[in-house]
C-alpha cells in the first residue's frame, strides 16, 4: 500500500505532500524536505517518531 504524508499533516503551513511505495522510502523524502525548507526541525529520533506517527496509507 501506498504512504503518504505532508506538512499539511504536522500542523505546518506548507503546501508539500509526498507518496512513495515503501515508510523508508517515504522517510527519505520527507528528510530531504525538512533539510531543505524546514531547518527549524531538528531531526532527531524523537521527531522522526513523531514524523513516523502521521504516516497515512492510501
Amino acid at each position: 500500500m501506498t504512504k503518504s504524508i505532508s506538512c499539511a499533516d504536522a500542523g505546518k503551513d506548507c503546501g508539500w505532500s509526498t507518496t512513495a511505495p515503501s515508510e523508508e522510502e517515504l522517510m527519505e523524502k520527507v528528510t530531504q524536505h525538512v533539510i531543505e525548507k524546514h531547518k527549524e526541525i531538528e531531526l532527531n529520533a524523537e521527531s522522526i517518531s513523531s514524523i513516523k506517527s502521521l504516516i497515512k496509507e492510501i
